[in-house]
């Protein structure tokens, strides 16, 4: 019985989600190869329906799943959630490994932000008010895309960077004391450089510049997530020694579908930093 009734509850949610929020599928970002064999990724956003605001906040969700699995689609709740309580939501695919490594993916989440930088005013969104996001290697993706200025994004132009608990901060750290092997195409991704590996890790490009964080780390995450989130902290805090993670008692997955649920506390700690951090 309390299975049936979790359902009606979320199915409920769905409907009330889709009469908030109107989402636009599979707006392309990039250029498509006529070479290429492999298929252009494309974004999908979602727009508040009756909100009567000119310009609203614009958060891009970049997801996770070893940089070799996921897609857009599975998140269509949590990019519909955040468009009913007045946030426009950009939510990508990218080319997985191994069809390209850490470096093109990290080119193409760069171009959904700058994409959005230029478009998101045709769906109510407010340029100057972008907020980056990202669940494991989503928040590595997202936060390098702002962070290395290689990419061409001005950390300034970034309102602030919510990360969930997310993975590959000091990926020098990490891969240095595990070298990468085929198991989730790790080589693939990253690799064999010391030199690489670093160009790759967000922690080596903190600087004055560096936009607001908000840090989520679940409590029963892996301990390579807690680590590298531990020392991308206390790096971060020559520039904002205010900031500690939000500990949540959740494993590593239920960290971001929490979000599937309208009701989620996380909602309004996110959209208040938001708020606080608009210009």
């Amino acid at each position: 019985m309390r299975y049936k009734i979790a359902i009606l509850i979320l199915l409920n949610s769905v409907l009330l989600g889709s009469c908030a929020s109107k989402k636009i599928k599979d707006a392309s970002y990039l250029e498509t190869s006529k070479e290429s064999t492999i298929a252009t990724p494309r974004l999908n956003v979602f727009v508040p329906r009756n909100s009567k605001a000119k310009q609203l906040p614009v958060l891009i969700f970049v997801h996770g799943g070893y940089w070799n699995s996921g897609r857009k689609g599975t998140y269509d709740l949590l990019g519909r959630n955040f468009a009913r309580k007045g946030v426009v939501t950009v939510i990508p695919d990218y080319t997985l490994s191994p069809d390209m490594d850490y470096d093109g993916m990290t080119k193409q989440i760069a171009s959904v932000i700058q994409w959005t930088k230029d478009s998101i005013s045709k769906y109510k969104g407010n340029p100057n008010a972008v907020f980056v996001t990202g669940h494991s290697a989503g928040g590595h993706l997202g936060a390098l895309a702002v962070m290395n200025p290689k990419y061409g994004i001005d950390p300034k132009s970034i309102s602030g960077i919510i990360l969930n608990d997310a993975a590959g901060l000091d990926m020098k750290h990490y891969l240095e004391e595990n070298p990468p092997t085929m198991d989730h195409n790790y080589i693939a991704t990253w690799g064999t450089s010391p030199t690489k590996w670093q160009d790759a890790s967000p922690i080596y490009f903190l600087n004055k510049n560096t936009p607001p964080f908000l840090i989520y780390v679940g409590d029963k995450t892996y301990t390579s997530i807690k680590t590298t989130n531990k020392r991308f902290i206390d790096a971060l805090h020559t520039f904002q020694p205010g900031v500690q993670s939000v500990r949540l008692d959740k494993k590593h997955v239920p960290m971001v579908t929490q979000y599937f649920y309208p009701w989620s506390d996380r909602f309004d700690e996110v959209i208040g930093f938001i708020k606080s951090e608009m210009k």
